[in-house]
């Protein structure tokens, strides 16, 4: 049995930290012992715990913070591990020399499209035995840019589970109800971590516009982040109460996107391929995201719209397209899941995982 150590020293919990809980619970399926090194204070960790992952908690206070590394190279050994898999930038540092010097495999999962230093001093990713990157834009910047072998790293997009997500399995009127909304009422959301580069303003700008020319619309924003309060004090500032509901952190995005007409991502940097796109396309929504990171790497036959980053113009006359045209919002939405179910898949995500693995240790 291949043995993997997962390290993560961000805090936060977005798209970055769910994927790697749900990563290492498919690749557990085929046969892959998992563990996981964080912070102590880290949301991942309770995850973790929650799924039956064995899970270390250790400072990682910088790049070489030498008592983590030590502590890795522990970890390591006493329990076997083969690969070391890390996904941030400062665990990266720390979790690669461990493996180095423990003499184990180093495989480094870059999950965000916002630059790396090319500077010839950090060279952390070119010690990597492979890289994982979760958009085809993210491996050929690394390539470009950052001296990385095209043998040596590939594009894994993140994995959805097409059983969790899947609209058969949900009554929509049922969960409209939930959220109090009205059967003439036209739906449109965004599920994204509250941080700057998700440009919730944008939302907000655009549904000041949308709820004036069609008072019918409602709005939800869900997640949970640092601007949060930011986000509050904007919606009061605009009196879109009425308008717009701030769900924070939900547990069933399922469950909201079975509620939504429309599903809109205004990032206008940092994406890697985004999940929330990936399972609202699976759940049969109309999509409207901005062409950032490996945002294009879901295009399929024009399956959803893409828009230019930060241009309020254009995303409120797409929204009206859709409002106005029912029938293109539902062309749109009832292909959107087979565009997209066998690449984008969580078993086909662990499948690529594996084969790596493999490749990487040298088993055929």
């Amino acid at each position: 049995m291949i043995k993997v150590l997962h390290t993560e020293w961000s805090d936060g919990w977005g798209g970055q930290e769910i994927r790697i809980i749900n990563e290492m619970i498919a690749v557990r399926e085929k046969n892959i012992e998992v563990y996981l090194a964080c912070r102590n204070q880290a949301k991942i960790k309770q995850k973790a715990i929650e799924n039956d992952i064995r899970v270390f908690t250790l400072p990682f206070d910088g790049a070489y913070d030498i008592k983590t590394i030590r502590a890795l190279i522990k970890i390591i050994k006493e329990n076997g591990i083969d690969i070391v898999n890390t996904h941030s930038g400062k665990d990266t540092w720390t979790g690669g020399i461990a493996a180095k010097l423990a003499g184990v495999k180093f495989i480094r999962t870059r999950h965000l499209s916002n630059p790396i230093n090319p500077s010839r001093f950090n060279f952390i990713n070119e010690l990597a035995d492979f890289i994982f990157t979760t958009g085809e834009s993210v491996k050929n910047a690394m390539i470009k840019n950052n001296r990385i072998k095209p043998e040596k790293i590939m594009s894994v997009p993140t994995g959805i589970d097409e059983n969790i997500f899947d609209p058969k399995k949900y009554d929509s009127l049922k969960i409209r109800e939930k959220y109090g909304i009205k059967k003439d009422e036209i739906t449109i959301g965004i599920i994204a971590v509250l941080r700057g580069f998700k440009r919730h303003e944008m939302f907000i700008d655009m549904a000041n516009l949308i709820s004036k020319k069609f008072p019918k619309c409602k709005f939800f924003i869900a997640g949970e982040g640092p601007r949060r309060a930011i986000i509050e004090n904007l919606i009061k500032e605009k009196n879109l109460e009425a308008k717009i509901q701030l769900l924070g952190h939900i547990d069933d995005p399922f469950s909201l996107l079975s509620a939504l007409d429309i599903f809109v991502l205004t990032s206008d940097k940092n994406e890697g391929v985004p999940q929330s796109i990936i399972q609202a396309l699976m759940m049969n929504k109309a999509v409207i995201a901005t062409d950032v990171g490996g945002t294009k790497d879901l295009l399929n036959n024009n399956n959803f719209f893409i828009l230019a980053p930060n241009n309020l113009q254009q995303l409120v006359r797409t929204i009206t397209l859709l409002i106005e045209n029912k029938t293109l919002r539902e062309t749109y939405a009832s292909s959107a899941r087979n565009s997209i179910l066998k690449k984008f898949s969580q078993t086909h995500m662990a499948e690529n995982i594996k084969n790596i693995y493999n490749l990487t240790l040298g088993i055929k």
